[in-house]
């Protein structure tokens, strides 16, 4: 019975994380067309998320001494480099397309794994990338000289190999000691990194590179002051931030981390891929964005070909871990971990 309650609650809050992340698009967009640049809303999202998660950070200050080349490449891919493409997409095409077309990314590991560094991979690996990139044919109507932007098209692809990026440097840096450490720090670092204080790190870095970027002093900041638009109505910005940084991201994530420990990886994942449909369907009734029926049905064949070829992947290890029930570690899902800082 107390395993069936755990499932259950485990269920829950992977549901309730995917609503979550779901909306992150759907409360940027209105605030890029208000003027924002797309990289400011990006850095006040990190800055804000990285804000609250100090005190995680401060916890977990020991990843810095131990897993140091994981939390940059976190911060730098992860966060600052997938974020920027994703949202930098939204200003020129849809939420949901752009979404879609990052779903790409589990796709694209078992390239790199298969093409560089030449190890084999399952029939159903494959099946699941030709049925992906199927899918996304249909997404972008190709038929029709690609119905969207192709430069929103290209940053969302960006946002995609980003994540790529993160899952190699990830299974690069596996769990073992570094040369001459011993003691506290040698068992740290052999032992799995907690997920939240990497995510709470990560977006330290992404802030700090994105400042360095961005130069938000430059901001228009007296649209956060104003009224945006959402499909006729008009929400206060500040009320959309509140919901990018604490909802979209801090709540999100905390769920999402949680569902895992209380979920196998495999059906955690399953559960993230409601994040698309979620958007999909917040951008049509929040924003107006609909989406034509062939590109319906290539966001399932792109959803369904993401999931295959996520629990087709080669078993190593890649990206954060976090403990099961039993205490024994299990992979976090490097899709679910990475891909969510995206969303």
């Amino acid at each position: 019975m107390h395993v069936s309650q755990g499932r259950s609650a485990g269920l829950g809050l992977a549901l309730a994380s995917a609503f979550a992340f779901g909306g992150s698009g759907v409360a940027a967009k209105p605030l890029i067309e208000a003027g924002l640049d797309p990289l400011h809303v990006v850095w006040l999202r990190v800055a804000g998320a990285a804000l609250v998660l100090l005190p995680v950070a401060w916890r977990h200050r020991h990843l810095v001494r131990t897993r140091p080349v994981l939390l940059l490449g976190f911060g730098l891919l992860a966060v600052a480099g997938v974020q920027a493409c994703y949202f930098a997409a939204l200003s020129r095409i849809p939420v949901g397309v752009a979404l879609l077309v990052e779903y790409l990314a589990p796709a694209l590991v078992l390239g790199w794994v298969r093409f560089v560094q030449r190890r084999p991979v399952t029939r159903a690996a494959a099946a699941g990338v030709v049925l992906a990139v199927g899918g996304l044919a249909c997404v972008v109507e190709v038929w029709a000289g690609l119905g969207f932007d192709a430069l929103g098209l290209l940053l969302a692809l960006g946002a995609a190999c980003c994540q790529v990026g993160y899952f190699v440097l990830s299974d690069q840096g596996g769990g073992s000691p570094a040369p001459g450490r011993s003691g506290t720090d040698a068992a740290r670092t052999s032992e799995p990194p907690n997920p939240v204080g990497v995510i709470a790190y990560g977006l330290l870095v992404g802030a700090v590179v994105l400042t360095a970027v961005t130069r938000p002093w430059t901001m228009e900041w007296s649209v956060l002051g104003g009224d945006t638009g959402m499909n006729g109505a008009q929400v206060p910005a500040w009320l959309l931030l509140v919901w990018i940084v604490l909802l979209a991201t801090v709540v999100a994530y905390v769920t999402g981390v949680i569902s895992v420990r209380l979920l196998s990886p495999a059906v955690a994942g399953v559960v993230a891929c409601l994040e698309a449909v979620v958007a999909t369907v917040l951008a049509w009734v929040l924003l107006g964005e609909h989406l034509a029926a062939p590109q319906l049905i290539g966001g399932v064949l792109v959803l369904g070909g993401a999931l295959i070829a996520q629990s087709s992947t080669p078993s190593a290890p890649t990206g954060p871990v976090a403990s099961g029930p039993g205490g024994e570690p299990e992979a976090a899902g490097s899709e679910l971990s990475a891909r969510r800082v995206a969303l």
